[in-house]
Parts: structure tokens; C-alpha cells; sequence
């Protein structure tokens, strides 16, 4: 068996890195070396204030260290690393600028008032988790070992365990809406006969072919493929850029 460092090395580099940082936030919170606060994201103070990293580091905070907190993780760990060694294998760059999609949506529904969360970190791993079931439509899933049930399911299952145990809807509900715009731009609409009209900017695979010159957890990372991939139940399909 690996030990937990060879299981870290291992996974692959945008769903480690995010899952880092949350770890490494929420530890900062716990230790007091973080105020929540001096990261949320607040618009009044990002716009006359010029505080825009909130528009980042909101996304990076789940909550104190909890049950909840390590399911969210493990979300991460499991969903975001099978979406990015199979539907996103060898398409780092796609990767990233699916989470970063996600997080430009999830930042443009929180500016609605009803909709504001200071923190979206809940809802892009919910994205996460809703592109993984469209990915994955057919896998048998087992909760709690109480039911099995298809992947298909899954985000409606956990949004409806989270408000039964008191957890607020909002922000998972938030994340599978930003998770379905962006599998029906990318997915759905192409191959219905539409143009694809969100492919991954060069300047994301630049940036990710510079990261891949320092890092060897790049390695199997391929930005300048000119084709992108999708799956959609379970077939593959090959889009042209």
C-alpha cells in the first residue's frame, strides 16, 4: 500500500491543489492565524474598497474543521480527481478552466442579493460533483450503506441529506446550476449540432504549460492539444477547437 505522501504526489495537479488550500484555510481559521471575515466575499468592500481577492479566497473556505467539512474534502479528493484522470486526462488546462467557469458563474449568481453567500467554496465542489455524475451517469453509488443508487442522482441526493440535517440549500443548489450551465455549453449543445462556445482560452493553456515547466505533476498534461474531449453517458466524443 502507498503511504500518504505517495497518495498525495499521486493525484493529479488542479483537484490537489484546490483541496490543499481549502485544507490549508480552514487549518489557518482553526489555529487563529485567519479571520473568515478578511476573506469572504463582500462586494461593497471589493468594489470601494478595492479588496478583490476576496473574489479568490472565498472559494477556498469550508467551514470549520467538521464531519461536514471532511465530507467536502473528500468530494474533492474523489470527484474532482476521477473527472480529472478521465474525462480530463491529458487536459489540465480544460480542467482548470472548467473550475474557473464555474467559479466566474458561481461569483456572477452570488451578486444577485438573494443568492449572496460570503463563502462559494460549498458550491464549486458541488459543481464538481454534478459534472462527475454527468460524466459518469451509470455508476452504482452507495450512501451510508443504506441505498445504492446511479451517479445520475447523486447531487439531488446529497442537496436534500444537507438540508435534512440542517444545512442551508442555497449553496449547493447554486453549485449544481453552475455545474449543468457548463455541461450544457460544453457537452449538450455541441452535440445537439451548437457551437462550443465556452472552449478553453489560450491564456489558460499557457499559463498551465508554464506551471508544467516547473512542476513534474504536470507530466501528463498536454496543453497544446488542438482538440478537446468530452463523455456523455459514458461515450467519448472528440470536439475541434
Amino acid at each position: 500500500m502507498s503511504t500518504p505522501a505517495e497518495f498525495y504526489n499521486s493525484l493529479p495537479p488542479i483537484s490537489k491543489a484546490y483541496g490543499t488550500l481549502c485544507l490549508l484555510t480552514t487549518a489557518a481559521y482553526q489555529l487563529g492565524i485567519l479571520s473568515p471575515e478578511s476573506i469572504a466575499l463582500f462586494y461593497p468592500f471589493v468594489v470601494s474598497r478595492f479588496q478583490v481577492w476576496r473574489l479568490l479566497t472565498n472559494f477556498f473556505f469550508l467551514g470549520k474543521f467538521s464531519i461536514n467539512f471532511g465530507i467536502r474534502l473528500l468530494m474533492i479528493a474523489r470527484y474532482g480527481v476521477q473527472l480529472e484522470r478521465g474525462p480530463f486526462d491529458k487536459r489540465t488546462a480544460d480542467f482548470l478552466w472548467m473550475m474557473m467557469f464555474g467559479a466566474f458563474s458561481l461569483l456572477a449568481l452570488s451578486a444577485i442579493p438573494p443568492l449572496w453567500s460570503p463563502f462559494l467554496g460549498i458550491s464549486l465542489v458541488f459543481m464538481l460533483l454534478y459534472v462527475w455524475s454527468r460524466e459518469f451517469p451509470d455508476a452504482q453509488i452507495n450512501i451510508y450503506g443504506l441505498v445504492t443508487l446511479k451517479a445520475f442522482y447523486l447531487p439531488w441526493v446529497m442537496l436534500s441529506l444537507d438540508v435534512i440535517f440542517g444545512s442551508p440549500l442555497m449553496p449547493d443548489l447554486l453549485g449544481i446550476v453552475a455545474g449543468h450551465l457548463y455541461y450544457f455549453l460544453t457537452v449538450l449543445h455541441p452535440l445537439a449540432g451548437g457551437k462550443n462556445i465556452l472552449k478553453t482560452p489560450n491564456w489558460v493553456h499557457r499559463v498551465v504549460a508554464r506551471w508544467a515547466i516547473r512542476s513534474p505533476a504536470f507530466s501528463s498534461a498536454r496543453p497544446n492539444d488542438t482538440t478537446a474531449g468530452v463523455a456523455f453517458r459514458g461515450r467519448s466524443y472528440r470536439l475541434n477547437r
